[in-house]
């Protein structure tokens, strides 16, 4: 049994003269959380399309689980909760949530999905009068509802309060616990920082940085040296080793720089006091800017 959950070897995919995937190759192993990072248009829609075999890759190959995405859809074995994922107007909760148990081979039991996506109490509302975020709770759980071995989730968090997106990863956690692979796409970076194994950046429909949150943080070579400005001049901190940028809010200067021991250093040298000093490395969202600028 092959230990990929998800290939990408060499995926192409154009509309027009667009090249939406340009040449991806990406494997997933069974049991990994990852994050798909990257701007708008780098072609995160359109991987997540050719997974589920809404699309077909001009060129090249995709594979879920060592099979077509279409083997892996008919099966359950892949399940999506998509942002833009249309529901049935009209139909209750229960209704639906018991029509998707009939779908599949080996589906989750309803009572299952109703806890996982805290639906209790819900089961009699039709679909069309829930809120945004009680709609993506609906969403997870028919994604779900097969039981699948491969998990996609595309903004999952969309339209969630802080309590709600908190509950949400603590079920994916433990969804994913049983060995299960889970991919998610979201704009949210602190999801991908605090939830994910390992997140893939891709840009113009390539990958351009892979690995763990920590490593990619490192990637961006750039951290901050923080401290209070007091009556010494400010001129010149621009001019010092590694400093990339300066920002000064009321008393408070921010050097972005490229190797804090030696801003430090300089710092020291040219100034007799540095009060509240802080050293701080790049943030997610940091790293993602200067990896797809």
């Amino acid at each position: 049994m092959t230990t990929n959950a998800l290939t990408f070897d060499g995926a192409v995919k154009t509309f027009g003269s667009v090249r939406a995937v340009d040449g991806l190759n990406l494997t997933i192993d069974r049991g990994e959380t990852v994050a798909l990072l990257g701007p708008n248009g780098a072609g995160k829609s359109t991987s997540v399309n050719l997974l589920l075999g809404l699309q077909t890759p001009a060129s090249g190959r995709v594979s879920v689980l060592g099979g077509s995405p279409a083997q892996a859809v008919a099966s359950g074995r892949i399940g999506a909760m998509l942002q833009d994922g249309g529901l049935m107007p009209g139909v209750t909760v229960g209704g639906l949530l018991a029509l998707a148990g009939r779908i599949y081979p080996n589906p989750r039991p309803v009572e299952q999905l109703v806890a996982d996506a805290d639906l209790g109490g819900l089961l009699r509302r039709r679909t069309d009068r829930l809120s945004g975020g009680q709609l993506q709770r609906l969403r997870f759980a028919l994604a779900i509802a097969g039981n699948p071995d491969v998990l996609v989730l595309d903004e999952p968090t969309a339209a969630m309060d802080v309590e709600s997106r908190r509950g949400f990863w603590a079920t994916i956690r433990d969804y994913a616990a049983g060995g299960r692979t889970v991919l998610f796409a979201t704009h949210y970076l602190q999801e991908a920082d605090e939830n994910a194994d390992r997140i893939v950046v891709i840009a113009g429909g390539r990958v351009v940085r892979d690995g763990t949150p920590t490593e990619i943080k490192a990637a961006a070579a750039n951290r901050s040296v923080r401290f209070t400005l007091d009556d010494q001049p400010c001129a010149g901190l621009d001019r010092l080793p590694g400093v990339t940028a300066v920002e000064v809010h009321g008393r408070t200067a921010t050097l972005r720089t490229t190797d804090a021991e030696a801003t430090l250093r300089a710092l020291f040298a040219i100034r007799d006091r540095v009060p509240d000093l802080e050293v701080g490395g790049a943030d997610l969202e940091d790293a993602v800017l200067a990896l797809t600028r």
